[in-house]
């Protein structure tokens, strides 16, 4: 089962992804990008690290289930070849991306299961974006923007199938996971 976890910067959808990756025993699918490693992010863990060149020969090769252009500077996609190879294994595959490439994983793939992750408020993700203390004032003011995009998107589109709130960290946690341990379960029973 493919299952795509999205929601905006400073929501806490990485924490709660590591925690259900440990729970349920899922594998995590690393993207590519064209942007530089951040501190103690590691090569083929976080991301593979792409030059430009190298990133539109993949896309021109088809290499990639999404792509998606973030703020509008870096390119980021999802290799295709292991997680078809890992689903075809019968692993749950989890996905960490943006509502963009949520939209063009459900054209390819539907039958996935799409979880967006909401603040609280808008309040709260502004003041956890600037708590994080990682940016100035201008780029957390684009990436809380970007932010409120992202969640209207979601809201929008239907390609959703599940929104878990934050506003406790260990609930939102239990959701995520009881959600894809319950589709898991159907959609193996129904095989």
């Amino acid at each position: 089962m493919l299952v795509v976890i999205s929601g905006p910067s400073g929501v806490g959808k990485t924490s709660i992804l590591r925690e259900v990756l440990r729970r349920t025993g899922a594998t995590f699918s690393v993207s590519a990008t064209t942007r530089a490693p951040a501190a103690g992010e590691r090569e083929g863990v976080d991301y593979y690290f792409i030059d430009r060149e190298t990133f539109q020969r993949w896309v021109d090769e088809r290499r990639f289930i999404e792509v998606a252009q973030v703020f509008g500077r870096n390119w980021y996609g999802t290799p295709r070849e292991p997680v078809e190879r890992q689903l075809a294994d019968g692993k749950i595959v989890v996905l960490d991306i943006d509502v963009q490439g949520a939209a063009e994983v459900k054209r390819y793939m539907p039958e996935c299961l799409a979880i967006f992750i909401l603040p609280p408020s808008e309040d709260e993700l502004y003041r956890r974006l600037r708590d994080r203390g990682r940016e100035d004032d201008d780029a957390i003011a684009r990436r809380f923007a970007e932010a409120r995009k992202e969640i209207a998107f979601a809201r929008e589109t239907g390609i959703y199938d599940r929104f878990v709130t934050n506003g406790n960290l260990a609930q939102a946690t239990d959701e995520v996971e009881k959600t894809i341990r319950a589709a898991a379960g159907v959609r193996a029973g129904s095989a």
